[in-house]
């Protein structure tokens, strides 16, 4: 005999009313309008909190609720899609789209570089690099959390607004002008530390992108990893197709 209990088909049936009065409310207000909570959700529709929490967490599965732990459920910002075949600094990118950059600083220091630093920028065993960590944030939203590593020659950036100005013209200013990226992509699940900075609900998703950045002269000078907010940052890319045994070329590998 199986001992599979029964379907609660009410249940079902008024979460999914409530996630749908969600859904609608969420459609007619604007990113980070508040949302009721999952107690004022339960008095409203006469369910258990569990009940409502069920139909928040669906629409935040979507990416159209933002849950804070401690402070309440909001209506998510779309993601932010970057566009292919652009090489263009957090700052500029917000800036193109209307949006205030800026960011918080965690760290900025000369370290001795690791082993994927002295692949990556082609400097010799005991090398320092310039290491700088910030959350970047977009009309005060956080983004992604970015660990950028520059060859001890660019120390001077150190001396810079790292947190309202751009990386990017300090460099610029002292002779390194970005000329071409090599970016590698993959995911993984945030971290509790992560989640704290990024406002996010514990186990979300991170895009992970680890990028080499060159100069004029084909020299790379910035080595950096950045964690996007999945649900916040998207990176948007377009493959062709090739006949049936063409010869293609082999992707570079990710450096160490």
């Amino acid at each position: 005999m199986s001992n599979r209990q029964p379907r609660d088909e009410s249940r079902e049936a008024r979460y999914q009313e409530i996630e749908r009065w969600l859904r609608d409310l969420v459609l007619r207000g604007s990113a980070g309008d508040a949302l009721p909570s999952e107690s004022d959700l339960a008095q409203r529709f006469g369910v258990s909190r569990m009940t409502a929490r069920q139909a928040m967490q669906n629409l935040a599965q979507e990416g159209l609720v933002n849950r804070r732990r401690g402070s309440g459920s909001y209506i998510a910002q779309l993601p932010l899609h970057r566009r292919e075949g652009m090489l263009m600094s957090f700052t500029d990118d917000m800036r193109r789209r209307g949006m205030v950059a800026s960011s918080r600083l965690l760290d900025a220091t000369l370290r001795p570089a690791t082993a994927g630093d002295l692949e990556a920028l082609r400097l010799p065993e005991g090398s320092r690099v310039v290491a700088i960590s910030r959350i970047r944030l977009a009309d005060e939203v956080p983004i992604a959390v970015e660990r950028a590593a520059l060859p001890a020659e660019c120390a001077g950036v150190l001396a810079d607004d790292l947190e309202s100005g751009s990386l990017h013209v300090s460099l610029h200013q002292r002779g390194w002008t970005p000329a071409l990226a090599r970016s590698w992509i993959g995911a993984r699940v945030v971290t509790p530390a992560e989640a704290r900075m990024l406002d996010m609900a514990a186990r979300g998703a991170l895009l992970i992108e680890r990028r080499i950045i060159y100069d004029q002269d084909n020299q790379p000078f910035e080595h950096t990893e950045t964690a996007y907010v999945a649900e916040r940052y998207v990176i948007d890319a377009t493959f062709a197709a090739t006949a049936p045994g063409a010869m293609t070329t082999a992707a570079a590998p990710a450096p160490n």
